[in-house]
């Protein structure tokens, strides 16, 4: 390798590491600032939260009761009843309760993983239209101040007799034309940072600091999986099957016939001018109780609906995967797409800007065609914006392969 190749090597490395560094502060940012982050960082908080819940008994009954009319005993007569009652469930059903908990709260903390790789995706391919919109205004300014000097040329030459009028307004439409050219893209360079506050939630027109990407690697970066197999989405859809999984064993375990303890207290009065041990003795009677849920279809449909349930996650999963997969496959393909018209644009660019030094040399003969200045100006142009075009294509399907992968 030259020393010429090993300086440019050196720069595409610094381009690229400036890059990351740039966009690494915004996307922490943004993980920080960002509503939706934060509303799914809730959701998971709630979730965790019916653990506690959920471990509970049920409520505890208490009653009063008044004999309006007094039920005589050899005793005496009752006044008033207290009772109290505690239902317990079967042993196990508050654990299977918790456990159903767990297993939703961690699908919600899976739907904080996607958002964040949402939100880094969202961000990263902000920041590189960002780029696009910014360099694409850099090549423009260039050309119209290479139009410019060859105004200046052309007034010279039509001094002298060697060009028109007609070539000066040529020079000075197709200025105008680049000048309406950048109007336009401030405007969509506006429009995109706007865009891109709203994800770190700060005010639209804060100024972002873009970094050129004007280079990018001859070679294309390597990606460690070339199938989708471990993202948060499919991770989801596993956790999905666990709750799944838990309902049904809290299903069961509520199928099981309850018990409930309780007591009752009836305040019997005297007996009046009655003299005898047990007059005026207050009842005292523990209870016991059983529910048995007799009509248990509504167990059983339970029962099919996870089992249907199970299914569905499943063909969901598999769906979604396949999705992913084939998003992968394109943006590996796309990416190599980019990295081949970039290596073309390249040349193609280098070929142009021979051919305007062929042309520069002309000048010293006095032979000038400004037909030809413009030609070759809209050329140059035209290969300056295809290798804008295939960097940030090629930014923008790196950033979804990181998404995939990563």
């Amino acid at each position: 390798m030259n020393f010429r190749n090993s300086i440019f090597l050196f720069s595409v490395c610094l381009a690229i590491a400036g890059n990351a560094q740039q966009l690494d502060v915004y996307l922490q940012q943004a993980e920080t600032t960002n509503p939706k982050i934060s509303g799914a960082n809730n959701e998971y908080e709630i979730a965790l939260e019916k653990r506690n819940e959920v471990n509970t008994l049920p409520d505890t009954e208490f009653s009063v009761g008044y004999f309006i009319s007094e039920t005589e005993t050899r005793t005496g007569p009752q006044q008033f009843k207290l009772s109290a009652r505690q239902m317990l469930p079967w042993f196990g059903t508050i654990t299977a309760r918790k456990n159903y908990a767990a297993a939703m709260a961690d699908a919600e903390y899976v739907n904080v993983a996607i958002a964040k790789r949402q939100l880094k995706l969202n961000v990263s391919q902000s920041y590189y239209k960002l780029y696009a919109a910014m360099d694409m205004q850099n090549v423009l300014r260039e050309q119209v101040s290479l139009l410019e000097t060859y105004e200046e040329l052309a007034l010279t030459y039509i001094e002298v007799g060697k060009a028109s009028a007609v070539d000066l307004l040529k020079l000075q439409i197709r200025k105008n034309e680049l000048l309406q050219e950048i109007e336009a893209l401030k405007n969509t360079f506006k429009a995109e940072q706007a865009e891109f506050n709203s994800l770190l939630n700060q005010p639209v027109d804060t100024q972002i600091k873009v970094v050129n990407l004007s280079q990018m690697p001859l070679d294309s970066l390597s990606v460690s999986n070339t199938t989708v197999t471990t993202h948060p989405e499919l991770i989801k859809f596993d956790k999905l099957y666990e709750s799944v999984v838990s309902n049904e064993t809290l299903n069961k375990k509520e199928e099981i016939p309850d018990f409930g303890v309780g007591i009752d207290y009836i305040n019997v009065a005297e007996r009046p001018s009655q003299n005898f041990s047990d007059n005026g003795k207050d009842i005292l009677m523990p209870m016991l109780s059983v529910s048995i849920p007799i009509f248990n279809s509504k167990y059983k449909s339970v029962s099919k609906q996870n089992e249907l349930r199970q299914e569905q996650i499943t063909n969901e999963r598999k769906e979604r995967e396949n999705q992913l997969n084939a998003v992968l496959a394109e943006a590996l393909s796309a990416r190599e797409t980019a990295l081949m018209n970039y290596r073309t644009q390249l040349k193609n660019l280098q070929h142009a800007k021979d051919a305007e030094d062929i042309l520069t040399k002309s000048y010293e003969t006095g032979i000038i065609d400004f037909n030809d200045i413009l030609d070759l100006q809209e050329l140059q142009l035209k290969f300056e914006k295809a290798i804008i075009k295939s960097i940030t294509n090629y930014y923008l399907q790196t950033a979804t392969l990181n998404y995939l992968t990563k």
